[in-house]
């Protein structure tokens, strides 16, 4: 067998062994592009050596002329495969270079079939025999086709491409690989160029090698992806130590971490998670089974908000209630982050999630202990209410009295009059009424009862705590005014709660009134939409005011400015306020007095929450 059947038996298998190794890479990761550029360049060498090894060995002009005609298939396609790797492997270039030169090229490819005997030669008179390697080869003599200068343009427009995409990655400082690859693969073509030129043109006598420069070609490729792939190993053993890293930290944070496919509704996920949910090791996971696992209640709530991040914004948080097989409810809470590929499409989600039970049962019963002295608070105010409450209890109590007194008188006539005798009962109805809502807005601020956030209508709820401070404010001498304007949007609270505070406001505006006589002492309850998402209540008074220093101090627990005041009113306003999601505050008037204003959120159609006290 002779050297150069060797050699470029070699050449080929050489190729076709890389190709087979990258291949498999881009099959498991097919976002590598570059790895099947690389490939497929492989590939085409090889086509392209036994092409060569054809022509060497030739011994007729015709059997020359077909081989030269079909070499031109592996060297178009491995033009385009060079163009390719170098725009995905240095990420950049200009495209439009690129397409240009492979134009060139595929607009070349038909007249080596249709002009002449190939796109090299309008004839092959004869071979020529010379030494190459130490055997003997065939060399071409023949007239050379004009329509090769189409063929060759387009390749010097592929190493203007490579060297701008050199040029730019360079200037990027991606330094140690670039002129690798990018100068190489410029000189390479631009050498293959030029022995054609010098073969087909001037007609040197010499044979076409062109495989030799695609095979240092390969060369420099391969070692550049070897190197990658190095490189992408030594990461992996990082990136699995920093796993590891990771989920020592985790476990000592009692966090679990999972990971989730959409496109094939897959889930992993660490032990800790799965011990907080309450899976074993070997079961596979998906989105319905967690699902379930999530109380119904929260069900609708958690779904609703992962599909609101999946569309709107990456990330999310939750926190809801598990219902674990042994029937034990246990408080989780999840952040997640959606990842999108680049056509911003929802492909993952990874996230982390923690056991908040003993928080939610400490929050729990906090709420319970702060409603307990909310409740005290407004006992206390009745307490302070309860003579002018009593006053207005007896004002009908004594009217019925009265009227049942004279209706016995009536019925004492042997002819009653029945017209008057109906009127003294109607009388003793409203009576009777009149002081059965006394009693009721009374025992609605006394009992305990089951917190609901609904909407609450702003006007009817400030005339219940005038009807009941109305008596108070007679008996001080304070003129007490309600200002609400019709059709004022609801608000989202518990109408006990916000009552409470409006009676703390109204009570200590009433007291700042001491020492003012006459007209002076005035109240006024003003209430008004501030913005699109809340509505303001003021509680204004004419009295000493606040002094400055002491404005946010009010509202802290066992501060009061009152000789006999514990502190306690104002504190319990602010964080029922907050708990609305509100705000409360105070300020001084230009013209005297202070004004108390609280805000509240409007209540959205269908929005009810339910809390226990």
């Amino acid at each position: 067998m002779s050297v150069v059947t060797i050699v470029w038996s070699m050449i080929a298998g050489a190729c076709c062994t890389l190709a087979a190794a990258h291949l498999p890479v881009w099959w498991r990761n097919r976002e590598s592009g570059a790895s099947l550029a690389f490939a497929m360049a492989a590939v085409c060498t090889a086509g392209l050596a036994f092409c060569e090894l054809a022509m060497l060995h030739a011994q007729t002009p015709a059997a020359y002329a077909v081989v030269l005609r079909w070499a031109h298939l592996p060297v178009t396609l491995l033009l385009l495969a060079l163009a390719a790797f170098t725009y995905l492997y240095l990420g950049a270039g200009r495209p439009w270079l690129a397409l240009s030169g492979i134009g060139l090229r595929l607009l070349s490819t038909p007249f080596n079939f249709m002009n002449g005997e190939n796109l090299n030669y309008r004839h092959i008179t004869g071979l020529s025999s010379t030494r190459f390697l130490g055997d003997p080869v065939a060399i071409p003599l023949g007239e050379p086709n004009p329509w090769m200068l189409i063929s060759q343009l387009g390749v010097l427009l592929l190493v203007v491409f490579v060297a701008d995409a050199t040029a730019t990655a360079w200037r990027r400082g991606e330094r140690e690989m670039t002129l690798a690859v990018g100068l190489s693969i410029s000189f390479f073509l631009l050498a293959g160029v030029i022995q054609s030129i010098l073969v087909f043109w001037v007609g040197v006598n010499s044979p076409i090698t062109i495989s030799l420069f695609a095979l240092a070609l390969i060369g420099v490729m391969g070692h550049a992806m070897s190197l990658d792939l190095a490189h992408a190993k030594q990461m992996v053993l990082e990136l699995r130590e920093r796993e590891q890293e990771a989920a020592l930290t985790a476990d000592a944070a009692n966090l679990g971490i999972w990971t989730r496919d959409i496109a094939r509704d897959v889930i992993w996920a660490s032990d800790k998670w799965r011990e907080l949910f309450d899976f074993t090791r070997s079961e596979k996971l998906n989105t319905e089974r967690v699902l379930q696992r999530i109380h119904p209640d929260d069900r609708e709530a958690f779904e609703r908000r992962v599909t609101h991040a999946a569309v709107d914004r990456p990330d999310y948080h939750a926190e809801y209630r598990l219902v674990l097989p042994s029937g034990r409810l246990r408080w989780i809470a999840s952040q997640g982050r959606v990842e999108l590929d680049a056509r911003r499409r929802p492909v993952r989600t990874r996230g982390v999630s923690i056991d908040i039970t003993s928080r939610k049962h400490a929050e729990q019963e906090m709420l319970r202990l702060q409603q307990e002295i909310a409740h005290v608070g407004r006992v206390s105010v009745m307490g302070q209410l309860a003579s002018a409450l009593a006053h207005e209890i007896n004002q009908p109590l004594g009217a019925i009295l009265r009227n049942a007194e004279a209706a016995a008188l009536f019925m004492q006539d042997p002819s009653p009059d029945l017209a008057e005798i109906s009127a003294i009962v109607e009388d003793i109805r409203k009576d009777d009424q009149r002081a059965g809502a006394v009693i009721d807005r009374m025992r609605a601020l006394l009992r305990h009862q089951e917190v609901e956030m609904v909407p609450v209508d702003v006007g009817q709820m400030l005339g219940d705590v005038a009807t009941l401070l109305r008596p108070d404010a007679a008996a001080r001498h304070v003129k007490f005014s309600l200002d609400v304007p019709e059709g004022l949007t609801a608000v989202r609270g518990d109408r006990v709660q916000l009552q409470q505070v409006l009676l703390n406001l109204v009570l200590n505006g009433m007291d700042a009134l001491e020492g003012v006589a006459g007209e002076e002492a005035r109240v006024s309850v003003t209430a008004r939409r501030e913005t699109a998402d809340t509505v303001e209540i003021s509680v204004r008074d004419t009295g000493r005011g606040v002094p400055a220093d002491q404005l946010e101090r009010i509202f802290e627990p066992f501060f009061s400015t009152k000789s006999k005041g514990i502190g306690m009113g104002l504190s319990i306003s602010r964080s029922i306020i907050e708990t609305h999601r509100g705000r409360l505050w105070a300020e001084n008037n230009a013209d005297g007095g202070a004004t108390f204003r609280c805000t509240l959120p409007i209540a959205a159609d269908g929005d009810t929450i339910r809390a226990r006290r």
